[in-house]
């Protein structure tokens, strides 16, 4: 372990209480040490190094599909990176960034009635996102506000509860299941990837305008990112199982008033089976550093490319 002059203890002690507060179900964390040496902390040097360069605000982007831990790991780098080195580090996810209900509505009368569904490239507000993220980034910084998305009610939450950012932050931890996706050939859009697409999206628009989404908007916002951490599961079918075990910590601690079934939550990730299936073939080889995630949703190597 390298950097030896900062307080590990201190690192330890605030990173096992965060670890304390996740443990809902009992499900406990497994060799939390081992994790904090083996990934968490060379991570955090990654980034710490990123940022020494030139000391400017630097953009970590954080994607792997639903239920891989995305939201417990932003925390865990948090703590880290500002007991160890000082840095001030804001989080967020493209999920509050989606579109209004009704902006997602008149989007399915338009165009396909898929894109009533939040997820996809394609309903989120790409014009707000970019302007936050290039205000964080930018010298001139001002005070700012980033939305937040309450998945209870399918909608943005009140301005009220919107993150204020007073202050120029030295890391921002942007996560999202589709952070750092790459557009497909349109010819592999041709052929449907699950019974959605077959019968839904037979004529393949909500394929075409998603996928030309990546192209262009979202591959503007992607271009700002200065290191991206991906999250690689062993498989899409995890992404089903570890959706499901969300759904069920959303029922026990009461914070999901409007939850799934386990039929509704197989439909729900048919949405994002094809854009999941193409980041695990393309971004081993992209992202900065690659986290395999095991079947027993353990961090079992890393890879810095």
């Amino acid at each position: 372990m390298e950097d030896h002059y900062f307080n590990y203890q201190k690192v330890k002690k605030k990173y096992l209480k965060f670890l304390s507060t996740q443990e809902v179900m009992s499900e406990p964390f497994r060799d939390k040490l081992k994790q904090l040496n083996k990934f968490y902390l060379p991570l955090s040097k990654m980034i710490k190094d990123e940022y020494i360069k030139q000391k400017k605000t630097k953009l970590i982007g954080l994607t792997g599909g639903q239920g891989t831990g995305k939201s417990t790991i932003s925390n865990i780098l948090k703590i880290i990176l500002k007991e160890a080195y000082k840095l001030e580090t804001v989080i967020f996810s493209i999920d509050d960034f989606y579109k209004t209900l009704q902006e997602r509505e008149e989007m399915s009368k338009k165009i396909n009635s898929l894109f009533l569904t939040r997820g996809v490239p394609g309903t989120h507000d790409t014009k707000m996102l970019f302007k936050c993220i290039t205000n964080l980034k930018n010298n001139k910084f001002k005070k700012s506000v980033i939305p937040v998305f309450d998945k209870s009610i399918d909608n943005r939450s009140s301005k009220s509860k919107w993150l204020k950012v007073k202050k120029k932050p030295n890391i921002v931890i942007f996560e999202g299941w589709c952070v750092g996706a790459t557009a497909q050939k349109n010819k592999d859009l041709n052929l449907p990837i699950n019974k959605l697409e077959k019968q839904r999206d037979n004529k393949k628009i909500w394929r075409l305008k998603v996928n030309s989404e990546l192209k262009k908007n979202y591959k503007k916002i992607f271009e700002l990112i200065d290191k991206l951490i991906f999250l690689k599961v062993p498989s899409f079918k995890y992404v089903f199982k570890w959706r499901l075990l969300q759904e069920k910590k959303l029922r026990i601690t009461g914070k999901g008033n409007k939850t799934m079934t386990n039929k509704q939550i197989k439909n729900f990730v048919m949405y994002y089976e094809r854009i999941t299936k193409h980041m695990l073939k393309t971004l081993p080889k992209k992202a900065n550093a690659v986290i395999s995630i095991d079947d027993k949703h353990r961090l079992k190597t890393i890879k810095f490319n």
